[in-house]
């Protein structure tokens, strides 16, 4: 049974929610849903429960002296609003403006000067890289500002982690970046978007937060971007595997336990400036009688998920390195650190056997020299294609480029 704290919560976003809509104070720029579009209208004619919003907001002392944070908002299910408020219907993600999400938790004026700014407002499925790069340059830019203690970023659950991934590559500060989303629209029973948030932005106004790379911060756990990954579709959903979890947010705030060591922000290397669209990676799977993928024009990478290669596979991405296609290979679990000096594909053991024959009329002829593939230790396929088209910016040498897959 839910709290009495939550339920208000859910009812005073609820009316929050409704009245903005019905006010259409801020139309936002909205993909289309599979759950099919709400108007405006459509809300407004909702009856909207009681509100304990005015309560809850003129219960919170602003703190004055509070850090500044600035939220930058894109979309996803933490803007999302119902067609059927407070029920578990369908909704459509990216509606809720910024200031319409912030307003929705009064508590944050305890803890930090919240500004915001949308910079798009979809579900995270129609974020391409070419917003990732933007986005990048943007938080960039305002983490120049003396005066921000730190930036959080609320986002779709469904592409969370990787726009998180590409913030720790390229976002060249040591302030704190915070990537949030919810996993329950803002309308809906017991939302998780308030608290998530708040635990958010706590996180990014913290002084401990600094030098801690990029994270992602959901149902009061702090992950590093680097290692964040959604399995599956409730609360709770977003874990680390084996590593990668940096502290929690407690009732006294976010607290620290464990450090990212590989490179990232100051340190990182990766420069936008210039940058407006990225090298094409493709990403493919290798699987039992698979023959590996070919294409008719070769892009610049290809990340292969693997556990190890049939022959015919072996064959085809050993042919893609001969045309000059970088081929990384990740663990389909993400979870590998074996590797990282990078190399051929083992060869199947009938046909090792074969090229070890005495007999050497039976001795295949030495096959010409092709360029080393790369290995990804410890990053899913996904995020070992992000920074495989970082890496693409900079080089088309696999050897440096296995340099830089051993460092983030």
């Amino acid at each position: 049974m839910p709290s009495l704290r939550a339920v208000r919560v859910s009812v005073g976003l609820s009316a929050l929610v409704l009245a903005a809509c019905a006010r259409q104070s801020a139309a936002p720029v909205a993909a289309p849903s599979p759950t099919g579009a709400t108007t405006s209208a459509a809300l407004a004619a909702v009856p909207a429960p009681a509100a304990t919003m005015p309560a809850r907001a003129a219960s919170v002392v602003p703190n004055p002296n509070a850090p500044k944070v600035l939220v930058i908002a894109t979309g996803g299910t933490i803007a999302g609003v119902q067609n059927a408020p407070g029920t578990l219907g369908g909704y459509r993600a990216g509606t809720l403006t910024a200031e319409q999400i912030i307003s929705s938790v009064p508590e944050l004026a305890r803890y930090a000067r919240v500004e915001t700014e949308q910079f798009s407002n979809v579900a995270s499925t129609f974020v391409t890289p070419e917003m990732w790069v933007q986005l990048a340059k943007r938080i960039n830019e305002v983490l120049q500002r003396g005066d921000l203690a730190g930036v959080v970023v609320t986002h779709g659950t469904d592409r969370l982690e990787e726009t998180a991934f590409f913030l720790y590559l390229t976002v060249r500060s040591n302030k704190p970046v915070v990537v949030v989303g919810a996993q329950r629209p803002a309308t809906g029973i017991s939302p998780d978007g308030p608290i998530n948030l708040l635990s958010a932005v706590r996180t990014a106004a913290s002084p401990k937060a600094v030098q801690k790379g990029v994270m992602v911060v959901m149902d009061d756990r702090i992950l590093s971007a680097r290692e964040s990954r959604k399995l599956y579709q409730r609360t709770g959903g977003f874990s680390t595997g084996d590593m990668g979890m940096l502290g929690v947010v407690a009732s006294q705030g976010p607290e620290f336990f464990f450090a990212p060591v590989r490179r990232f922000g100051e340190r990182s290397e990766f420069d936008l400036d210039g940058v407006d669209t990225l090298p094409k990676v493709e990403l493919t799977m290798s699987y039992p009688g698979g023959t590996g993928q070919t294409f008719t024009t070769n892009p610049k990478g290809v990340v292969v998920a693997t556990t190890g290669m049939t022959a015919a596979e072996s064959a085809t991405y050993r042919a893609l390195r001969q045309s000059g296609v970088v081929v990384v290979t990740s663990f389909t679990s993400g979870e590998n650190v074996n590797g990282g000096d990078g190399g051929d594909f083992p060869m199947p053991q009938a046909a090792a056997n074969s090229a070890t024959r005495p007999d050497s009329a039976a001795r295949p002829a030495p096959a010409p020299a092709v360029p080393p593939s790369v290995s990804a230790l410890h990053l899913t396929a996904t995020k070992a294609r992000i920074l495989l088209m970082l890496a693409l910016t900079k080089t088309n040498n696999p050897r440096e480029i296995q340099r830089i897959f051993n460092e983030y």
